[in-house]
């Protein structure tokens, strides 16, 4: 055999064992040459023979060995996309200043999505890699907005993704924090109260000019009578500047007054921080060091620093990214909630979107998301990615992790005249035969697919999958042969199938544009466990979603 091919055979069984744990498996390196070279079909026999050897070779090389050898002979096959993130992702930060201490700060008004994910994990990881402290802090400070249901899910999505808080805390529990910096700034002449209509004031920050507010020397006692106003009448506003370009520092507003009863504290308060307000003294107060957000926030930033400084507090540095959004996929929670209010989404976890609740409960794993969300890095460029980008990081993951069966959706009954009977003996896992199989005892009758069933044609050679070779011959299929050779020359489909018997599984499947395909499966699916993920030959992996008396229910996930 050409030296050439043995190169070949060597590189792909490096890889298989690399990937797979330190075992390279002669198959797959089979499928691998047949898929590089076609005509190597034609010596199917010698070829098995060179790459038994060169596997049995490889895999007494050891983990490290392998993987050294095939940096020598095949480097591009080495995977490296998620250790780039691990060693580039945060070089060109300022991270010489002490200890790290990052933040992340959801707002409890809608269920964490992919999106959240990213800036949870960037924050996460810099300061796991650097031996510093992370806190998970929610941005509650508007009780319009803040839902007491959602605290819990946001702590139960993120610890799910594996991220471990130093501290959780909440925004609202600093209430009294906020008062005394809102009258420190008032005292030291920067911050003032308003009067001012909205709309007025809209028009004087457009054009750059002061409020007539600004200048009084009254500001400490409205602001002490704030409490007392009506909802929307009074604002406290820092004394910024009204010229600059950057038009988030045109006195913005610090405090407001919200009726509202909030989640937590409910009608205790009635002024409540704004936004950057809020951002500002909790950095400060919990001396976050750095943080990591999208860059829509990116004008802000320079606020949030200014007022820092006026307290006395230490200035958080900012750093921002462009978000990413996978495309077709809604992330609004304003139109979300809309959406299940219109019953044209199933609810938070409905499997179109990309909220953590909805890819867990199809079978995204949260290691792969946290390297699909990682590799795309720290650019400010703006990316549309598609599911297919999210798939692949989950498809590497769970391709050795999810033993395999079979499903027939829509099944179909036939008779193969003149079959033999047969044990058949499949491997729960074509590359880890320690798994186990399942066995079948089958004889002459069968399910397929409906559809597989409408395309058989009369003369052609079909097989059963590592069971049987038949064919079609007008009404009838005919037994042709057990042996795969006999079909590898002549054969047109291959198709999986169901032995005839009552102890199948009844399974339905809901699938991601909220169909379900439904049809039977091997009696072993019997025995998993919800939340368990398998693979349908010829179909995709699926999560068990709910065990019923007569079905079994599950979330597709995807090819």
């Amino acid at each position: 055999m050409e030296q050439k091919v043995k190169d070949a055979i060597l590189k792909y069984s490096l890889q298989n064992a690399v990937k797979f744990g330190g075992k390279a498996n002669a198959g797959a390196v089979i499928g691998k040459m047949f898929a590089e070279e076609p005509k190597l079909k034609e010596h199917t026999k010698e070829l098995a023979k060179e790459i038994q050897g060169i596997v049995s070779h490889v895999n007494q090389l050891g983990t490290e060995k392998q993987r050294k050898k095939l940096e020598e002979v095949a480097p591009e096959l080495l995977e490296k996309k998620h250790e780039k993130y691990e060693a580039d992702i945060f070089s060109h930060l300022d991270l010489d200043s002490g200890d790290i201490v990052t933040a992340f700060p959801p707002e409890p008004s809608k269920y964490p999505h992919i999106g959240h994910a990213k800036a949870l994990l960037l924050n996460y990881e810099l300061a796991r890699r650097h031996n510093g402290r992370f806190v998970l802090r929610f941005e509650d400070t508007n009780p319009e907005l803040a839902e007491e249901d959602f605290y819990g899910m946001h702590i139960e999505d993120y610890a799910w993704l594996g991220v471990k808080p130093d501290k959780i805390d909440y925004a609202s529990d600093h209430m009294e924090k906020f008062y005394e910096c809102a009258e420190k700034l008032i005292h030291d002449g920067n911050a003032y109260v308003c009067s001012c209509r909205q709309e007025d004031f809209k028009e004087l920050r457009f054009r750059g000019a002061e409020c007539p507010c600004r200048n009084g020397n009254d500001s400490m006692k409205k602001w002490q009578e704030m409490a007392k106003a009506k909802e929307g009448r009074l604002v406290l506003r820092l004394k910024g500047d009204m010229h600059s370009q950057n038009t988030t520092l045109r006195d913005p507003t610090l405090m407001r007054l919200v009726d509202k009863s909030h989640a937590r504290t409910k009608k205790k308060y009635r002024l409540w921080p704004t936004y950057d307000f809020e951002n500002a003294v909790m950095d400060g107060l919990e001396g976050i060091t750095h943080r990591l957000r999208s860059k829509e926030f990116e004008l802000r930033a320079e606020l949030q620093n200014m007022m820092q400084s006026m307290l006395g507090l230490k200035q958080t540095r900012l750093y921002h990214f462009a978000r990413f959004n996978l495309e077709g996929v809604e992330s609004s929670g304003r139109i979300i909630r809309e959406l299940i209010k219109k019953k044209k989404l199933t609810g938070w976890d409905d499997p179109s979107l990309t909220t953590l609740a909805a890819l867990r409960r199809r079978g995204f794993l949260p290691e792969a998301i946290k390297e699909f969300v990682l590799s795309t890095g720290m650019t400010k460029t703006e990316s549309v990615l598609t599911w297919d980008d999210l798939i692949a990081h989950n498809r590497r993951q769970l391709d050795p992790l999810c033993n395999r069966h079979f499903f027939v959706s829509n099944p179909k009954p036939i008779k193969i005249t003149g079959a033999p009977m047969q044990d058949i003996e499949l491997k729960l896992h074509p590359e880890f035969a320690d798994r186990g199989v399942r066995k079948f005892s089958v004889k002459d009758e069968f399910y397929v697919t409906a559809e597989d069933f409408n395309e058989f044609r009369d003369g052609k050679l079909y097989r059963l999958m590592d069971c049987l070779n038949f064919r079609k011959n007008g009404n009838k299929l005919e037994f042709d042969s057990l042996d795969y050779e006999n079909y590898r020359h002549k054969g047109d489909r291959i198709i999986h199938w169901l032995p005839k018997q009552k102890d199948l599984a009844k399974v339905e499947i809901l699938m991601p544009d909220k169909k379900t395909a439904k049809g039977i499966a091997e009696s072993g699916v019997n025995e998993l466990k919800e939340g368990s993920i398998v693979q349908f030959a010829r179909f995709g992996f699926c999560r068990l979603d709910k065990k019923e008396k007569s079905r079994l229910i599950f979330r597709y996930t995807h090819d």
